[in-house]
This record gives structure tokens, C-alpha cells and sequence, in this order.
């Protein structure tokens, strides 16, 4: 493992390397805001009927798995007499 011989040398290295990362992170921000504006973002009423179809799946799927669950533990107690 080599170490540079003066501190000016670490000074270049360091500079050298922040100034590769720094270009990279401008086209980086450059190029999301060009897709952001490529979005078609919803207007209130899809977004209010979308947020009403996910209110109303995630209540399915929970009181789903509730009763799957439920029905699960009443079975177990049938069969291994837990009461």
C-alpha cells in the first residue's frame, strides 16, 4: 500500500476525485427531473377513486386471512381438544 509523499499529492487526489463524482450527480439529478416531468400524474378524482380500491382490497385481504386464521384455531381446538 502505497501513501502519497506530501500533503499536496493527497490534496490532488482528493480534488481529482470529487470533481469526477460531482458531474455524474448533475446528469444524475438532470436526467430524473427530465422523466419526473414525463409522469402523468393523477388528477383528485383517480386518485380519490384509487385510494378507495386499495382501502377497500386491503380490507378484503385482512378480514381474509382473519377468518382463515380463525377458522385455523378452531380447527386446532376440535382436533387437540385445547379447551
Amino acid at each position: 500500500m502505497t501513501s502519497p509523499t506530501t500533503e499536496q499529492e493527497s490534496l490532488n487526489e482528493d480534488s481529482t476525485a470529487i470533481q469526477e463524482v460531482t458531474p455524474k450527480n448533475k446528469n444524475f439529478l438532470a436526467s430524473t427531473y427530465d422523466e419526473l416531468k414525463l409522469v402523468v400524474w393523477p388528477n383528485k378524482q383517480q386518485l380519490f377513486s384509487e385510494s378507495v380500491a386499495v382501502i377497500i382490497m386491503v380490507s378484503f385481504s385482512a378480514a381474509a386471512i382473519a377468518a382463515i386464521s380463525r377458522f385455523y384455531g378452531w380447527a386446532a381446538e376440535q382436533i387437540f381438544q385445547l379447551n
